[in-house]
């Protein structure tokens, strides 16, 4: 079952590169929308994984392509500090949160 869990990581890993790419764009509503598909790919993954688990080589790829998610997620934020700060101003001081 490494294939099924590993299909929902890697869909996880191209919603994120997608996110990057559309943020790297100042595309904000785009951001916002991938990062929904994140939330229900998540969401998939986490029913999938109460039933199956991965082998040890599974595991391995999984670390790998959880670092490349990590990655994308960091420059994402680090992306999104002007405009959240922007944000944030147009709303009158109000706390930022990016979720």
């Amino acid at each position: 079952m490494d294939t099924e869990l590993l299909n929902y990581y890697e869909a996880i890993e191209r919603a994120s590169a997608d996110m990057l790419s559309a943020a790297r764009a100042g595309d904000w509503e785009q951001v916002v929308k991938m990062e929904g598909a994140c939330v229900l790919l998540i969401s998939q993954l986490k029913q999938a994984a109460h039933a199956d688990s991965l082998s040890n080589t599974g595991a391995q790829r999984k670390a790998r392509i959880m670092h490349r998610i990590l990655v994308n997620d960091a420059e994402v934020r680090q992306l999104a500090e002007p405009w959240l700060d922007q944000l944030d101003q147009l709303l009158g001081g109000k706390s930022r949160t990016l979720h």
